[in-house]
């Protein structure tokens, strides 16, 4: 039956025909969710089996900031309760229910008048004064936030969510205390990135930041920010067609080498890296469908749009070098939670500024620099 439905058309994100993009979303799309319906039966005994996680139920997450949140290696309920109920807005200001968006609120006021203690108790002595001030700030714009609630004012609920929803993201990289999982020695002769960067990419149409994350991906985001870091991005050019659902770059001069390393003379080229939800490290070199594991969620899905990760040959997983995309998430072609790219490819981050920027490139136009301005110092690059 899987082998049936299976699509046999894939994205060669690394020498693919961007054309055929559209019609391969529509397919995959459809594809998919008949391959979905055929195992719905055996679903609900396989979601029982599951560990508990800490993304919430309902609807696929769009935001990449929500993402990159939510992939923070914590366990803290407390504060995860707490961006939940933030978060919980977005999905009511659009309609302006004014009633849920005020549930929401009170019960975010309540846990940081009530529960500080709990989400304290997560954070090393060391930082807690930092902590503290910045509960200290989101109280006060939560409160603020209840105000703007109550007048009914949507775009300075918009604009306090965003600012709270921040905050709360720096409380969950505080009670990061160290890197959640060993990475196998076998990629110990590739950079690493133990932790979080974020790069600043100057195109000719604008500026677009990204936030890249290790704890998800440490080698392909290692990789990402070594070559930043060199400057190898600066001046190339991006591919797109009208029709493409990515914008690519990362090929010096469209000759497909990918990186050769100056040190060593050799080119590289790193594996295939895609952390599952609940699993305690990423899986290495083998796509999900083809590990069997076909339901699985991986922690930065394909769901929003900004999505950054490499590109490779379809046949070789692990043939990533120095070319990489931003997914151009389109939902009524490429619903959330049924994109055939989730698992197939390693991602390493999302776009988050810039996005109208990202909307306006095309192929041809150039990177100008790109630079990392936070998180270098979570760069492990390795010892010669």
């Amino acid at each position: 039956m899987i082998e049936a439905i299976k699509v046999k058309v894939m994205l060669h994100l690394s020498n693919f025909s961007i054309d055929t993009c559209k019609r391969w979303v529509k397919t995959a799309v459809l594809a998919l969710l008949l391959f979905t319906f055929s195992l719905s039966f055996s679903s609900v005994s396989q979601a029982a089996k599951r560990p508990s996680s800490s993304m919430p139920a309902g609807n696929a997450i769009t935001d990449g900031q929500a993402l990159l949140r939510y992939a923070i290696p914590i366990d803290n309920k407390t504060v995860r309760e707490l961006q939940i109920s933030l978060e919980d807005i977005g999905n009511h200001i659009r309609s302006k229910r004014w009633g849920p968006i005020s549930n929401d609120v009170s019960k975010a006021s309540r846990i940081l008048s009530i529960r500080d203690a709990e989400i304290l108790g997560s954070i090393p002595d060391a930082k807690k004064p930092e902590a503290e001030t910045l509960i200290a700030q989101v109280q006060e714009r939560v409160s603020q936030l209840s105000e703007a609630v109550e007048a009914k004012d949507r775009e300075k609920v918009i604009d306090l969510k965003a600012k709270i929803l921040g905050s709360v993201g720096e409380l969950q990289e505080l009670m990061v205390t160290k890197f959640p999982f060993e990475v196998p020695t076998s990629y110990a002769n590739l950079p690493q990135l133990k932790g979080r960067a974020t790069v600043v990419v100057e195109t000719e149409k604008g500026q677009i930041t990204l936030v890249v994350d290790g704890y998800s991906a440490p080698v392909t985001a290692g990789n990402f920010v070594d070559l930043v870091d060199r400057g190898f991005y600066d001046g190339l050019p991006f591919i797109r067609s009208e029709e493409s659902y990515v914008l690519q770059t990362g090929d010096p001069e469209g000759k497909e080498v990918g990186f050769i390393d100056p040190t060593t003379g050799k080119y590289r080229n790193i594996p295939l890296e895609v952390l599952v939800r609940d699993d305690k490290e990423p899986t290495y070199g083998i796509t999900l469908e083809d590990a069997g594991r076909y339901r699985d969620e991986p922690v930065l899905p394909f769901s929003a749009f900004g999505t950054v990760a490499m590109a490779r040959t379809e046949t070789d997983p692990d043939s990533a070098s120095s070319q990489f995309f931003f997914f151009l998430f389109e939902p009524e072609l490429t619903p959330a939670g049924l994109n055939l790219l989730d698992g197939r490819y390693a991602v390493f981050g999302y776009v988050t500024e810039g996005k109208e920027v990202l909307e306006q490139l095309k192929q041809g136009d150039k990177i100008v620099s790109a630079k990392v301005i936070k998180g270098m110092e979570n760069l492990v690059r390795p010892q010669v």
